[in-house]
């Protein structure tokens, strides 16, 4: 099982957003995915529309108990995706985080419960812009992060020193035995202008002088209305935009190339139009 957080120390990066698209696509792919919105905004639980309307538990019996039960788990009306929704939204957790000295593992813990391992073949965490103990925790429970970064310079440089910091900060918990998995940056939201073009090739140069600890992806998330429509009509967007006229690439192309990106062993693995089809039926 796969554990992936999308993380970023800014806010309105477009980490939901993402979240959401990559768990839909590997759920069309066929991969069972269970989405965790660890973030006390909860943004990522209303993305899609679930099968349930009032999930029975969420995100905070999964913290404080440290295991994901059944009762924990909300289906969305897509098939393969389901979700652990942020149930907190007086932001309670947080604190509640901060006074146990475990804090930092009861994600990864929770997540090696038996309904997850059994069930789901990816988990995806979506988190909070601030720094905090839950954001600590759900970086924790990864076995990678994956942060977007927009091609705007206080954006570049928020990344930059926000996740050097963030990497210091849990560095300790390698004498523990924990990891923390290796950080893939992602251009998103780029526009065909070239002042954006300038500021990703820089954010590649820099990046490449953190001594391997981050790597920058290959496929760039253009600025596209596709993705807000897709927001908007709460589909994934490789349905909502299939294929595309013109120079810049599909939703759809650009979902995929990013998903055989991260998980190598996936590459050749499409969602064609037939395959659509069949699932809208």
């Amino acid at each position: 099982m796969l554990k992936i957080t999308i993380t970023s120390t800014k806010g309105g990066v477009g980490k939901t957003t993402l979240t959401a698209n990559l768990g839909a696509l590997l759920a069309d792919m066929g991969l069972r995915v269970l989405l965790v919105d660890a973030d006390v905004q909860p943004s990522l639980s209303k993305y899609f529309p679930l099968a349930a309307e009032r999930p029975t538990a969420g995100l905070t019996e999964v913290i404080v108990r440290g295991q994901v039960t059944a009762t924990c788990i909300t289906p969305t009306v897509f098939p393969n995706l389901h979700i652990v929704v942020s149930d907190d939204p007086e932001g309670h957790l947080p604190n509640w985080l901060l006074g146990r000295i475990d804090r930092g593992f009861r994600l990864r813990f929770a997540l090696h419960s038996p309904v997850v391992a059994s069930n789901y073949d990816c988990v995806l965490i979506d988190t909070q812009g601030a720094i905090g103990p839950l954001q600590d925790a759900a970086l924790m429970a990864a076995d990678m992060l994956v942060s977007p970064i927009t091609p705007e310079i206080l954006s570049a440089r928020e990344f930059k020193h926000g996740t050097m910091e963030l990497l210091e900060r849990l560095e300790p918990a390698n004498a523990l035995g924990a990891t923390l998995g290796p950080v893939k940056a992602v251009i998103y939201r780029q526009d065909r202008s070239a002042d954006a073009r300038l500021i990703a090739s820089g954010i590649r140069e820099d990046l490449t002088r953190l001594d391997g600890r981050v790597s920058v992806l290959a496929t760039v998330v253009p600025h596209a209305k596709a993705y807000k429509e897709a927001a908007t009509l709460r589909i994934p967007v490789h349905r909502h935009e299939r294929r595309r006229d013109g120079v810049m690439p599909s939703a759809s192309t650009v979902m995929h190339h990013l998903v055989w990106e991260l998980i190598p062993s996936l590459k050749g693995v499409h969602v064609d139009a037939l395959q659509l089809q069949e699932l809208l039926s």
